[in-house]
Parts: C-alpha cells; sequence; structure tokens
C-alpha cells in the first residue's frame, strides 16, 4: 500500500536538486503542499521543515519533518530520505516517512519518490485511506512530477501548468455540459417544439421528426461522453467547431427566425466554438499523472 511515483526527466541533476530541495521552488510544483518553510538549523542536526497545505473554505492542514539523511553515490546517484508528520486533528496523516532518488541515465534524471504513513482516526481513518486518499494522494504526486518535469524540460512554469489545467477543465466540461443538457433536454425529454420545427423546416418528413429529434438527442449525448472520455484529445474539439458551424449554417438557411430569438443559434453556437478554441490552445502540454510509472521495476 505505500506509494511510489517514477518520471524521466531531461534535466540536469542541479537543476532538478535545487527545484525540488529548495522549500520556496518545491512548494511552487507540489500539489500536496501550500507552503513549505525550513527551520533555521543546527550544526549537525537534521533539517527541519514545516508545511501547510489548503484545503479550502479557509482551511489548511499544518504539518513539519525533518531530512533523515542524504546519500551522493559514485556513480552519481544521490538519495534524500525524510520523515513527516501532523499533530493537526485535521489531517488524516499521523506520521510517514520516505525518500526522494535521483538516478542519472545517459539523457536525464530518473526522478523517484517512495513513501508511506501511518493514518489517525482508527478504523474509520483506515477505510477512508484506502477507498479514497491514498489513491488521491498517489496522483497528486504524480501529477505533480509532471509538471515539474514540463517546469524543467518545456520551461512552462508550475503557476501556468495550474492555469493551464483551470482554464482546460472549465471548457471541457462547459462544452461536455451544453452537448449533454441540449441532447437530453429539448430533444430526449421535452421533445421542444422549437426543435420539431426546425426539423420540419429542414425538409425531415412528419413522420420522421420525433425518430429524427430522438437519435440527434442521442448523438449529442454521445458526444458529451466522448469530449470526457477523449480528455486531452484535441480531435473532440475540432468535430464541435465543425459541428456548431453546421448547425449555425443549417438553422440560417432554413428557420432563420430563430436568430432573433432570445438565447438563439449564433450567440450560443460561437460560445461554444470560442470555449472550443481556447482549449485547442490549452490542452498541450498539460500535466498528467500518465507520464509516471507507479510500480517499481523488479530486477
Amino acid at each position: 500500500m505505500s506509494i511510489y511515483v517514477e518520471i524521466f526527466i531531461r534535466g540536469d541533476m542541479a537543476g532538478l536538486w535545487k527545484k525540488t530541495q529548495d522549500p520556496k521552488e518545491h512548494q511552487r510544483w507540489d500539489l500536496r503542499f501550500s507552503e513549505i518553510d525550513h527551520l533555521p538549523r543546527e550544526l549537525g542536526q537534521p533539517q527541519k521543515f514545516l508545511y501547510a497545505t489548503r484545503i479550502g473554505a479557509g482551511l489548511r492542514i499544518d504539518g513539519a519533518g525533518e531530512t533523515t539523511g542524504e546519500r551522493d553515490e559514485q556513480n552519481g546517484q544521490r538519495t534524500s530520505a525524510l520523515k513527516f508528520w501532523s499533530e493537526d486533528s485535521k489531517s488524516l496523516i499521523e506520521f510517514g516517512s520516505g525518500y526522494w532518488k535521483y538516478i542519472p541515465v545517459s539523457d536525464g534524471i530518473r526522478f523517484i519518490t517512495w513513501y508511506d504513513y501511518r493514518t489517525r482516526f482508527g478504523a474509520i481513518g483506515r477505510l477512508v485511506d484506502k477507498l479514497f486518499f491514498r489513491r488521491a494522494i498517489g496522483w497528486a504526486t504524480a501529477w505533480s512530477f509532471d509538471r515539474l518535469r514540463l517546469w524543467i524540460e518545456n520551461d512552462i512554469s508550475p503557476e501556468a501548468s495550474r492555469d493551464r489545467t483551470l482554464v482546460h477543465l472549465l471548457s471541457r466540461l462547459t462544452i461536455a455540459f451544453v452537448w449533454l443538457y441540449h441532447g437530453l433536454v429539448p430533444k430526449l425529454i421535452y421533445r421542444s417544439p422549437d426543435e420539431l420545427k426546425m426539423l420540419r423546416d429542414a425538409g425531415i418528413p412528419s413522420s420522421q421528426v420525433l425518430t429524427s429529434l430522438f437519435l440527434l438527442g442521442i448523438t449529442e449525448v454521445c458526444f458529451a461522453t466522448i469530449l470526457i472520455m477523449f480528455w486531452r484529445s484535441r480531435w473532440p474539439l475540432w468535430l464541435t467547431i465543425i459541428a456548431m458551424g453546421a448547425a449555425f449554417l443549417g438553422v440560417a438557411a432554413t428557420s432563420p427566425e430563430f436568430l432573433a430569438a432570445a438565447f438563439n443559434p449564433l450567440t450560443l453556437n460561437l460560445t461554444i466554438v470560442a470555449l472550443a478554441v481556447i482549449d485547442l490552445v490549452v490542452c498541450q502540454n498539460l500535466p498528467s499523472a500518465r507520464p509516471c510509472r507507479r510500480k517499481a521495476i523488479e530486477n
């Protein structure tokens, strides 16, 4: 049940070490922490630190930790071990330990972390950890590692990665919701008279209008699902732009009176096209947990 995350980064050891060991750099890319501060270090003593994680609604979880050892090997490999704990009653994690390992290879570095922890709240805490929390924090670690990779390899700052991810999230979810709503509500559930009229105006025989409306509704619901399933793909966005343009031209040619209505096809379709273009711009080079290995290679 321990957490293992590994990623390959095309970069140099000095740059990676600084971005992971300097607390001000570390807190910029690691989704698990909002603040990290080193405490004054006494000679011969471990480096102690404080950390905080904001969880929303003005709440935060505080904790502490210390570096338990660093090792440099002759082959250039470096290891940094640490332990961490939290006396905050809101924290599911009570105590944990782990390490970071930096393994130079021919064209970059294998950056690895392993850690495990003990939960509080007894059996309930262990159940929450097993069902949800451990998966979530493992994903957050992997996503953060890829955000670090993009920073080093492509010079995309962690803040830019965060903002691009939020824009992608809002754009993609909004487009999918519009497809889903217009497939379900006016077509499958209520069979809007306006929808029926536009189909008749388009030349659909009256005997086939209801069937055509049903098929259109199913198609739009399926397309909403595709937008979510293919979360990082660009082709559903191009199809959205084409479909919105074709739908507008169709309505303008056969039912132009609807262009003067409130919430008309012109404003709706133009908005969706704009959101699709925005998503096309930001959906490349987004951090993802997928490039990370989640299990150690067995020798």
